[in-house]
């Protein structure tokens, strides 16, 4: 292995809905995070592998940090938090906004104790002119002392390569942790669950989506065919959320599943039968029990 091989682990953290998880799956290459227009929408902490012939960078996305609202808002700034420890680098991602908000004060506050090289990516560089951008750089300039502040659009693709100069040259020299063809430590299954969120996130009204979760039951691969049958529980907590969720005539349901096999169709690279149900689990975004069965209360690293 080449001697001057960098290897190591990359928190991403910011305020929700700010592109964190836009920004990984760009690098990577391939959609591993969920991504949609409402916050908060990542819950688990997500570990994506980008090998090159210089380094391997172990990405660490994880939920925004917010003030929670219930156990499962408790347990995804947890996630967040944890993600700021024992790690090589961190990646600030903030909109270019020259006032800096309270919630970004709150995360900077946070960054002051962290022992990691600090670099702050101001997204969403496309929608504001340069005069502006400038005024962004010199109010984040004035509040914390960056290893260095890059300029970023996720949706172009702005300053990706230079985005991944910065990362290898803040790596340490270290062996490759994960064989080079690993691009996630998720299984199938979990990706499986996320597209269908995901589709439920873009698909439904807004408060309904954060009280969803995904729960994949059955996941077999036809014998001598490269085709799936994949059976799923979509769970709400209200049993007036369950007929929003199914729709007239199950129409709302058969769209989520429409959007969610064709991603999943392309992640398996094969056919996929996919059957969902809708049930009600009340509240369970604030019970332990429920929590640690949906994943979301799992040990961190």
């Amino acid at each position: 292995m080449n001697e001057d091989f960098r290897s190591g682990f990359v928190s991403i953290v910011g305020r929700p809905n700010v592109g964190k998880s836009t920004i990984m799956n760009l690098l990577i290459g391939e959609k591993i995070a969920v991504m949609s227009h409402r916050p908060q929408t990542t819950r688990n902490k997500i570990k994506t592998i980008l090998t090159t012939d210089e380094f391997q960078a172990v990405f660490i996305d994880t939920p925004g940090l917010h003030n929670p609202k219930s156990k499962l808002g408790d347990y995804m700034v947890k996630s967040a938090e944890n993600a700021l420890k024992e790690v090589d680098i961190v990646l600030y991602v903030v909109e270019p906004f020259s006032e800096i908000k309270k919630s970004d004060r709150d995360i900077i506050d946070r960054l002051k104790d962290v022992k990691a090289p600090v670099y702050l990516i101001i997204n969403k560089i496309d929608t504001v002119e340069k005069d502006e951008l400038l005024k962004v750089i010199d109010a984040y300039r004035r509040v914390l002392d960056f290893k260095e502040i890059l300029p970023f659009s996720a949706l172009k693709g702005t300053n990706a390569d230079e985005l991944k100069k910065i990362i290898r040259d803040g790596l340490p020299v270290g062996p490759k942790y994960y064989p080079e063809d690993m691009i996630t430590d998720q299984t199938e299954r979990q990706l499986v669950s996320e597209i269908i969120r995901e589709k439920a996130l873009f698909l439904l009204n807004e408060e309904i989506p954060h009280g969803i979760a995904v729960e994949v039951t059955e996941m077999k691969k036809r014998e001598g065919r490269d085709f799936y049958d994949i059976s799923a529980n979509v769970f709400c907590e209200k049993a007036s959320h369950k007929g929003i969720v199914i729709g007239k005539n199950g129409e709302m349901l058969k769209k989520i599943g429409t959007k969610a096999r064709a991603d999943i169709e392309k992640l398996l690279g094969s056919g996929v039968n996919l059957k969902l149900w809708v049930k009600v689990k009340k509240d369970w975004r604030d019970k332990e029990s429920l929590l640690n069965e949906f994943g979301y209360n799992r040990k961190l690293i």
